[in-house]
């Protein structure tokens, strides 16, 4: 069985900084693609940043310049170094990841951003 367990979450100020860590544990082959991913009261879950195995990264225009995703391929883990935050960055974070061609998702972090 598979399981993605995130750290990190909290409650922070506006303009500070918070680090997202995923680690995914169980026995499987390979891990494609991780990710974070957030969902807001009343919103829909959305995208925030990506990394595939080979190292290529996306992230949401919401949060470019501000978030960076890392990823640890030896440790299976990932992570998410958020600075500059906002507000309207707080939401529940959950880690992703495609885990022997299967999604898996984190069980969330609250991440609370106060003005």
């Amino acid at each position: 069985q598979v399981q993605l367990v995130e750290s990190g979450g909290g409650l922070v100020q506006a303009g500070g900084s918070l680090r997202l860590s995923c680690a995914a544990s169980g026995s499987f082959v390979s891990i494609t693609t991780m990710g974070w991913y957030r969902q807001a009261p009343g919103k829909q879950r959305e995208l925030v940043a990506t990394t595939t195995s080979g190292g290529s990264t996306g992230n949401a225009n919401s949060v470019k310049g501000r978030f960076t995703i890392s990823r640890d391929n030896a440790k299976n883990t990932v992570s998410l170094q958020m600075n500059s935050l906002k507000p309207e960055d707080t939401a529940v974070y959950y880690c992703g990841a495609s885990v022997d061609g299967q999604w898996y998702w984190g069980q969330g972090t609250q991440v609370t951003v106060s003005s």
